[in-house]
């Protein structure tokens, strides 16, 4: 008899389901991030459903135990640059683009993510 190996990988995408954020977490869906932002005094837009995509993006392509917060925050600052970087991402989600980014994205922030010394945009 021959033993049968499973990718775990192929299937967890083959659950993932809204090719608009095809690299969601599994358990994670497009109304979670509607009820948590509701929750936290936001109402979605696209500007916002972009940050949800480039946070599962980077995670699904830094898939360590450990993100390395620095490296994360300087990747949204580039990836944004061209609408004023971490200043614009802070006016979107006032709570920090990776705390309150990562809680609309069904995502594990990194160790230390609070952002509440980073200090006022406005």
């Amino acid at each position: 008899m021959v033993a049968e190996t499973l990718d775990i990988n192929a299937l967890t995408r083959e659950v993932n389901r809204d090719p608009d954020f095809p690299d969601a977490p599994s358990a994670w869906a497009p109304q979670a991030a509607e009820e948590t932002a509701k929750e936290e005094g936001l109402k979605l837009t696209d500007a916002h459903c972009e940050l949800i995509r480039a946070l599962q993006n980077y995670y699904a392509r830094h898939d360590e135990p450990v993100i390395n917060m620095r490296e994360l925050h300087d990747a949204l600052d580039e990836k944004f640059h061209f609408l004023g970087g971490l200043k614009y991402l802070y006016e979107i989600l006032p709570g920090g683009p990776i705390a309150q980014g990562c809680r609309l994205a069904g995502l594990k922030a990194p160790f230390l993510a609070t952002d509440n010394s980073f200090g006022s945009v406005a």
